[in-house]
């Protein structure tokens, strides 16, 4: 009696291009995200270098007058704005929105901010420049 031998077909999958097109979009990623400067305002000095992705960028000068992505809004506003923002992108999880506050803006305006991106429980982030030697 002739026992066959079965043939089985091959699991395996490649990694090795899957790597490949991640790392060029980790380099893709990482020089766009340095070209974006916010040259509106005089922004506090950092010594950090994070890089981080930006869905909503609210920018707040000295005179406590609010933007979202470039479009005049008051505070009272500002949570339904983001709220409707936050709607309109889908993917709560990677949502982030970006504040830039003028370097002498009192901070209580950024944390009324702050407040409003923890009551829609999305990440903050607070723009800086990097420190000048």
């Amino acid at each position: 009696m002739g026992l066959k031998k079965r043939s089985k077909a091959n699991a395996e999958f490649s990694m090795s291009s899957l790597t490949d097109i991640i790392f060029l979009l980790l380099i893709f990623f990482m020089l766009t995200s340095t070209l974006v400067k916010i040259e509106a305002f005089d922004l506090p000095e950092s010594d950090s270098k994070t890089v981080a992705p930006t869905s909503a960028i609210v920018t707040v000068n000295k005179s406590g007058q609010y933007t979202l992505n470039s479009k005049s809004v008051s505070m009272s506003s500002l949570e339904q704005s983001l709220r409707s923002e936050l709607r309109d992108a889908g993917n709560r999880e990677d949502y982030t929105i970006t504040i830039v506050a003028e370097k002498e803006t009192p901070f209580d305006r950024v944390v009324e901010v702050m407040q409003v991106a923890g009551r829609l429980k999305v990440k903050t982030i607070l723009a800086t420049q990097p420190k000048k030697s």
